[in-house]
């Protein structure tokens, strides 16, 4: 019988990250200051009325579709669960790992989804930022999650291949995959990472939009993508996740979030997406 190898995760989790990056955004408004940075009256980011309607229709109709094919996921009988030789090359190390601890850092780690939030709302107390631009911001990020999730749910209702631990074959590991409900089934990808890399985006511009500090901005940036990458790693120790599942993960959330805040830059104002009963698409003006 092959021999179960289980991870146990660091003692260093996400808090002491987060901490550290709460602090620094909280710290580093008063030495922009000092340092003279001058704030930019000019609004990069705007919204269009026609456009965010349209958009945010979209983004919960993905997701509220996601959501159904999730929810019609089943155990599939063991004649259909692949074989690890069956999984991408590189995975199939991973399959039989399992760490409860692991999983249990990850889940708290989903903390970090208040970062962007915080950061807008320390930029409008100290008069950085305007009530406006916060609430933007928070439309962006609220269109990008719905958008991410959804395209997770349904890639996860296809079950490509289940979750390692469904390959361990004793400990915790075992106890857990005897009782898995369908959703473990479904491992491809990532959506803690998903979730993990659009926030990072969103911390870092939204960051950058506000406090107008290229030098601060570098770091944020640095450790906002830092927490994602533990986020992922994390996913992968629990035995919840697969890289490549991780990888893809990170790309969606990363993708969609830079995508979303494409389309709402002042510049980019010359289209509209629109969706009716039947039909979708997008107009263009020259």
């Amino acid at each position: 019988m092959a021999m179960v190898q289980t991870i146990t995760a660091p003692r260093i989790g996400v808090l002491p990250f987060w901490g550290l990056l709460a602090f620094f955004v909280w710290t580093s408004q008063a030495f922009g200051q000092s340092l003279d940075f001058e704030r930019n009256d000019k609004t990069t980011y705007v919204l269009n009325t026609a456009n965010d309607i349209s958009l945010t229709f979209t983004a919960l109709l993905t997701s509220g579709i996601g959501t159904f094919l999730y929810y019609q996921m089943q155990v599939p009988p063991e004649s259909k669960i692949p074989a690890k030789d069956d999984l991408l090359p590189w995975d199939r190390k991973f399959a039989g790992r399992y760490s409860e601890t692991a999983d249990l850092m990850s889940d708290i780690g989903t903390v970090l989804a208040v970062t962007p939030l915080a950061i807008g709302g320390i930029a409008l107390k100290t008069g950085r930022s305007t009530t406006e631009e916060f609430g933007i911001f928070s439309l962006m990020l609220v269109q990008s999650i719905l958008f991410q999730n959804g395209i997770n749910l349904a890639f996860r209702s296809m079950e490509l291949w289940p979750r390692p631990y469904i390959y361990a074959e004793g400990g915790e590991g075992k106890k857990k995959a005897e009782k898995a409900k369908a959703e473990a089934y479904g491992s491809f990808f990532s959506g803690h990472t998903s979730a993990a890399f659009t926030i990072a985006v969103f911390t870092t511009e939204w960051y950058s939009e506000t406090f107008r500090n290229p030098v601060n901005t570098r770091v944020v940036r640095a450790l906002a993508f830092s927490l994602a990458g533990v986020e992922g790693a994390l996913r992968i120790a629990a035995g919840k996740h697969y890289p490549s599942d991780v990888i893809v993960g990170a790309l969606v959330g990363t993708g969609v979030s830079y995508g979303i805040l494409e389309m709402h830059k002042k510049e980019n104002q010359k289209y509209c997406l629109w969706v009716v009963p039947g039909a979708a698409g997008t107009t263009i003006w020259f």
